[in-house]
């Protein structure tokens, strides 16, 4: 089988969890009241973050491993570095979201209560980054049919 085509199927079968993951985190952190729905969202967020690897490493490999068309044509292309800012975007976007889970994480080990007080704040930032997510299989799509190019 050629590894091409693994690669590149595995990178966008990682939309569909990431895509899900992103929708699950929000929605397990707008309905988020108490420390019962903590795990919720831990579960959420480790899905997030192994869509997030998945797609980063796939990618990389893709773009620049030697896979597809060459990195000269990933860099000049328009809807490639539109893709890319929109990542930088959702990453920055993650710092907050991560940062407060990781803290509830280490909480959570601890048998310690978490203050879900900020919950609302990371649904919103994560629903923005599912829109962003969307965006960015647009600007995929573009890539795929040399729109932008």
């Amino acid at each position: 089988m050629d590894v091409r085509y693994v690669v590149a199927t595995i990178h966008l079968l990682t939309f569909g969890l990431g895509f899900s993951a992103c929708w699950m985190r929000a929605t397990a952190l707008r309905r988020l009241k108490d420390q019962d729905g903590v795990k919720d969202v831990l579960f959420a967020d480790n899905l997030w973050g192994l869509a997030a690897l998945l797609w980063i490493l796939t990618g990389l490999w893709r773009a620049f491993g030697g896979l597809e068309k060459g990195s000269d044509y990933y860099l000049h292309n328009t809807a490639f570095i539109i893709k890319m800012s929109l990542f930088v975007i959702i990453f920055a976007l993650e710092m907050k979201p991560m940062i407060t889970i990781m803290k509830w994480r280490i909480r959570n080990r601890k048998g310690l209560s978490t203050d879900v007080s900020v919950a609302p704040s990371l649904a919103r930032t994560t629903y923005i980054q599912l829109i962003l997510v969307i965006f960015i299989v647009a600007m995929a799509t573009a890539m795929a049919r040399g729109v932008l190019y």
